[in-house]
């Protein structure tokens, strides 16, 4: 099968674009604090672009969706494919109500203004708008009470991501201040938000290694794993899992030693060097995740070991 490099593409935007919506609101309301949304992070302005990427994102997605299961090119655009899509699947159904969800995530981020209710209206739409990408990927290929338990992993999986990509994004952007405008206040605020990202952190990676355990069972299969390695599918999968130990072991260095590290230098005059390292660290971690995303853009496309069997 060709690789449709253009879907895979608009599915890794997605993932990006849904995943940084849902865990950088998150992000905002257990993080930081009524004025802090604004004056860190210039919270406003990101999620309304992120909804607004998702809403333009997904209409592409549908397009070329539409056009690789017909079989027609993406260009025209096949209007009739598109709509058997919308009124016959659950496909179509998935779509509706993560354009209905951004809309609705769009305009609450746009009148938040960093107050908290407002803020968990994003947060509960994008995870919506998240949550429904499971249905475009290997999660709906089963049915029954199977079928419903691998959708529940994916959408499980898809959130715990989504909540560390969006962490990872506010704290890139807040360690990222410029060393002459981080002043002593601003530095107080990461170190909390940093510590303060501790538990949070630990519940995301358990549910991340959870529910991909339960995913590689479903998909791959335990007797399928000495022979992962000689299929394509196998190889990015394993590529996946190699990132994924590197971003653990930088997020314990964060946690453990550089936090620690740039709280040593509060009281001090210069803490040049526990933010340099910190930014290398979160840089390093961040461009990891963006990596896996683009990976599971691609294996969604592929056929998974149990499929042929």
């Amino acid at each position: 099968m060709e690789t449709d490099w253009p879907l895979i593409a608009v599915r890794f935007a997605l993932f990006l674009a849904l995943g940084g919506l849902f865990g950088l609101s998150a992000f905002g309301l257990y993080g930081l604090k009524g004025r802090e949304r604004a004056s860190a992070l210039a919270l406003r302005l990101w999620l309304v672009g992120l909804g607004l990427l998702g809403l333009l994102l997904s209409a592409i997605a549908l397009a070329l969706l539409a056009a690789a299961m017909a079989g027609t090119p993406p260009w025209p655009i096949d209007r009739e494919a598109i709509g058997m899509l919308l009124s016959g699947s659950t496909i179509g159904t998935a779509w509706e109500a993560r354009m209905t969800a951004l809309v609705v995530a769009s305009v609450a981020a746009l009148a938040a203004a960093g107050r908290a209710p407002l803020l968990g209206v994003v947060v509960i739409a994008s995870a919506v708008a998240l949550a429904t990408l499971a249905w475009t990927g290997h999660g709906a290929m089963d049915e029954g009470a199977k079928g419903w338990a691998h959708l529940l992993a994916d959408i499980l999986h898809l959130l715990a991501a989504g909540a560390w990509v969006g962490a990872l994004f506010g704290l890139v952007l807040l360690v990222a201040r410029p060393t002459r405008r981080a002043d002593a206040a601003h530095l107080t605020l990461t170190h909390r938000v940093l510590h303060g990202f501790g538990l949070v952190g630990t519940i995301v990676v358990g549910t991340i290694i959870v529910t991909g355990l339960v995913n590689t069972w479903l998909l791959v299969g335990v007797g399928n794993l000495p022979k992962l390695a000689t299929s394509l599918y196998g190889q990015l999968l394993l590529a996946k899992l190699v990132l994924f130990g590197a971003m653990l072991v930088l997020a314990s260095l964060n946690r453990f030693r550089l936090t620690p590290a740039l709280e040593q230098a509060l009281p001090g005059s210069d803490q040049r060097g526990a933010l340099s390292a910190l930014r290398r660290s979160l840089g390093i971690e961040a461009v990891s995740a963006i990596t896996i995303l683009a990976l599971v853009a691609w294996l969604g496309t592929l056929e998974p070991p149990m499929s042929a069997m």
